[in-house]
């Protein structure tokens, strides 16, 4: 499918007919694009688009490219991000001759939201690359927002970790295994963050670079300076989060072997307090004709006093020692 845009009084509207309007298109969206719409896209800026293939190459010279006066390049962005299992996929930006052609298979929020903003706002868009530096600030956003998303949910594993008491939480919610699964889901989160942050970083040094090679206007590359620093602290944001999971990681299973420690050594403790009235048992349980206790009125209340002697002790012992 191909979206086409034009710019009316800096703003952009949509057109449903490339061909027809394509000496005034200065933006054309391709989601899922058939051969037959990437040979029109060709025949239309006279240069080849990327293949799905090409595009998931992770080398950066095949994704930060000059060919034949046009600029490509690509950057992995995150869709359905709202969740903690976003569809991470390459979206491709070509410069030619003024004009932006974006290439995609999954659809970010950006995609959705910016065509609308531009459409009601006037924030600046005159051709392509003004189109690419508000769509590119338009990702950083929604990268943001997904990132203060993940940082609440973070600070609220924390709270569950280690103070329990506060959320009044019932035992399933303070599971360790539920605990961990949360962990793992916000390392997997901000991990596919950073590395379309990354790319983002490449793809903004490269851009910034052909913005000075071009000598373009300075307000412009001054944007695309302000962008490269936004997506390089978002970079050290996420990986602040990162670590702030490994610390949160490493806490949970500390907790999980101290629980595990200290069910062992109840069970350690209970072994030896019972051992030495087993001991008593198995001697009065012996089959011998002579035991003079056998005989004994008050043989039986003694041996059942000998081992609830023999198992008090060592339980006072160890818990006097404050092993208990």
């Amino acid at each position: 499918m191909i979206k086409a845009f034009v710019v009316d009084n800096e703003r952009l509207h949509a057109v449903d007919n490339l061909l027809a309007n394509k000496e005034r298109v200065v933006w054309a969206d391709l989601l899922e694009p058939t051969k037959e719409e990437e040979a029109t896209i060709e025949n239309w800026i006279g240069v080849g688009i990327p293949t799905r293939e090409e595009m998931q190459e992770i080398e950066i010279s095949s994704r930060l490219y000059i060919e034949n006066g046009a600029f490509f390049m690509t950057a992995t962005l995150p869709a359905h991000a709202d969740g903690d299992r976003p569809v991470m996929s390459p979206v491709t930006f070509v410069l030619s001759q003024n004009r932006l052609i974006t290439v995609r298979y999954h659809e970010p929020r950006a995609f959705h939201t910016f065509p609308m903003r531009a459409e009601k706002a006037d924030i600046g868009c005159t051709n392509g690359e003004t189109i690419l530096v508000a769509l590119l600030e338009a990702i950083v956003d929604r990268l943001a927002d997904v990132l203060e998303r993940a940082g609440s949910e973070v600070i609220e594993i924390s709270h569950d970790i280690f103070h329990p008491a506060e959320k009044k939480a019932s035992k399933r919610d303070l599971g360790f295994q539920i605990i961990l699964r949360r962990i793992g889901r916000k390392e997997d989160l901000v991990s596919n963050i950073q590395d379309s942050l990354l790319s983002l970083q490449r793809l903004s040094g490269f851009f910034g670079q052909v913005m000075v090679s071009r000598k373009n206007d300075k307000d412009l590359r001054a944007r695309v300076k302000t962008l490269s620093r936004d997506v390089s602290s978002l970079s050290d944001h996420a990986s602040f989060l990162s670590q702030k999971i490994t610390f949160l990681l490493d806490a949970t299973l500390g907790m999980i072997n101290i629980e595990q420690n200290a069910i062992i050594k109840i069970v350690s403790v209970a072994a030896v307090v019972f051992l030495p009235p087993t001991l008593v048992a198995s001697v009065y349980g012996m089959n011998f004709d002579v035991m003079p206790e056998l005989k004994w009125l008050l043989g039986y209340p003694f041996a059942l006093a000998l081992m609830v002697v023999s198992a008090v002790l060592p339980f006072w012992y160890f818990k006097r020692r404050g092993w208990l």
